[in-house]
């Protein structure tokens, strides 16, 4: 797309395709086609654009892991989010196979391979569970708006607010993305905290840690530094202070000797003073991360 032509023209309506896709290396001044869009909405043009449900990024985790395919492109999620109206392009699993086996999407010779990894029956069927949820997420939020707008402020001030705890661990980006998604269907706000000793982090942790605060601003989320020598301590004030509802932690790595030789794991701290003040805590389980195949 050259963008640069879509500006001097100034129409009312612009039709973007494919808007979490990379733009073609030195066609324009963005990496990505989303930021082109942002461009344009700035200087007052309209946009309908087009994106599949896999490549938001709050969701692409979790397809990779349930396709075995790598979700190269990705979009922010409150890129989404900020549209006026999202319309679902809805179609059955067998329609979609069958559109494709016609030569409709893929040239003949992908046809085969695609209908046999990413394009399985069973795989379609829970993409389009994904995007009917986040569809149902959106026209929720709809409706709370316009109850906001007639109705007294007052009955909104008890909103979920929704607090992660991270660390530069592998597999620590799954569990950001699974906080935002139950913040999104809480319609709350999400906070990341990462908590630091006072000698900062080694090099490969600042760039783990650099790569989750730039997840943390795609999915929408704060991010906040502690620092503290004691990790459930700063956590347990810092959901107090800001009036967290839920907390959410990775399960504990160290063994159970190492719990009983130390006073315990952060997570039971955590949730022993969390449960003292009447915050709920979420435990996830820590995996991994698996390498995709594309």
């Amino acid at each position: 797309m050259d963008l640069d032509a879509v500006l001097r023209r100034r129409p009312q309506l612009a039709l973007v395709d494919e808007l979490a896709h990379t733009n073609v290396p030195g066609s324009g001044p963005n990496a990505k086609r989303w930021q082109d869009v942002m461009e344009i909405l700035g200087a007052g043009i309209d946009v309908i654009t087009t994106v599949n449900i896999q490549h938001l990024e709050s969701i692409a985790g979790e397809v990779e892991k349930m396709t075995g395919a790598r979700v190269r492109e990705r979009v922010p999620d409150w890129v989404v989010r900020r549209a006026n109206q999202i319309e679902l392009v809805d179609s059955s699993p067998e329609q979609l196979r069958r559109r494709m086996l016609h030569g409709n999407i893929y040239p003949a010779e992908r046809v085969n391979q695609a209908l046999t990894h990413f394009f399985r029956t069973d795989n379609l069927i829970a993409l389009r569970e994904l995007a009917l949820r986040f569809l149902a997420d959106e026209t929720d939020e709809e409706l709370l708006e316009h109850l906001r707008r007639h109705e007294s402020p007052g009955i909104w001030e008890t909103a979920e607010r929704i607090m992660v705890a991270v660390t530069a661990a592998p597999g620590t980006d799954a569990l950001l993305r699974r906080a935002a998604r139950m913040a999104s269907r809480l319609k709350g706000e999400l906070d990341v905290v990462h908590v630091g000793s006072g000698g900062g982090a080694r090099p490969g942790e600042r760039q783990a840690l650099a790569k989750l605060r730039e997840l943390a601003d795609d999915v929408g989320a704060r991010w906040s530094e502690l620092a503290d020598d004691d990790p459930a301590r700063a956590i347990a004030r810092f959901a107090r202070q800001h009036q967290i509802t839920q907390i959410v932690i990775g399960s504990s790595q160290r063994s159970r000797w190492q719990q009983l030789t130390s006073g315990g794991s952060n997570v039971q701290r955590v949730i022993q003073e969390a449960n003292a003040v009447g915050i709920d805590v979420h435990v996830i389980a820590q995996r991994e991360p698996t390498a995709g195949t594309g």
